[in-house]
């Protein structure tokens, strides 16, 4: 146990992060969640973690708007089982911004979120990770690429994560191996959710017609193609997988 892997996961109480989370666990690594606001779930979720392996989990609350915070994240991670192998960004605020009527706090919100804290959270880490051979993951979005309608400021900071990964691909190579993903529709938006109204099912049904492989994905999918860039791919370096089911083609 003592020289099990460990990986530190933002964003990782619920939902995506938290899958990440437990798909490293059962590869026996030793995991860090990262949470801003869920600690309920986030402590939940180590709990159990470390009912089925003692001493394997651990949680950090860190608010990604505070600079400090972010520097305090990357200490407090290092010292809780003295080593870190693997880093994923996946921590990530969203919602719809339109153009005209954004704010300030809106910019720095999102940016913070996705882009800001992934970077110095691999400047302040990157040493460490390198002295293991180890790994960055970037969890993106296909709206770094096709930007999203009412969401510029998101899919301006998901740009920037993505140029993020191939820049520090360069400059921590080669060391650390620096990839991102970029899920498609992974989780239906609350708006479609839970609804038999003719026209929620009309706007389900259409995200469906976009999507080749005609489903949406599970965040299983997302957790694997995670996995496999921080241990399997070990010539592979700069690199954006897009699990979309094909959306992208579309």
């Amino acid at each position: 146990m003592a020289d099990a892997k460990v990986v530190l996961v933002t964003g990782a109480a619920r939902r995506i992060g938290a899958c990440i989370v437990e798909t490293f666990h059962r590869h026996t690594y030793r995991v860090i969640v990262h949470y801003r606001q869920s600690a309920v779930a986030a402590k939940a979720l180590v709990d159990t973690l470390n009912e089925q392996r003692p001493h394997s989990a651990a949680c950090i609350g860190s608010d990604f708007n505070n600079n400090a915070e972010v520097e305090q994240l990357a200490g407090a991670a290092l010292r809780c089982f003295g080593r870190l192998d693997v880093l994923v960004n996946n921590a990530s605020s969203f919602y719809a911004t339109n153009f005209g009527e954004v704010t300030q706090s809106q910019w720095d919100d999102l940016h913070n979120s996705n882009l800001r804290a992934a970077f110095f959270l691999a400047q302040s880490l990157g040493e460490e990770i390198a002295s293991q051979r180890g790994a960055i993951v970037n969890v993106i979005d296909t709206h770094a690429d096709r930007p999203l309608k009412n969401y510029p400021i998101y899919s301006i900071a998901k740009a920037g994560l993505q140029a993020i990964t191939r820049s520090l691909a360069v400059e921590l190579a080669p060391e650390v191996r620096v990839n991102g993903i970029a899920p498609g529709a992974i989780l239906w938006p609350e708006l479609l959710q839970d609804s038999e109204d003719p026209s929620v099912l009309e706007a389900r049904e259409r995200v469906l017609r976009n999507i080749p492989l005609g489903a949406l994905g599970k965040k299983q999918d997302i957790a694997d193609a995670v996995y496999f860039l921080a241990n399997d791919a070990d010539y592979v370096t700069g690199q954006v997988i897009r699990v979309d089911g094909g959306r992208s083609l579309a």
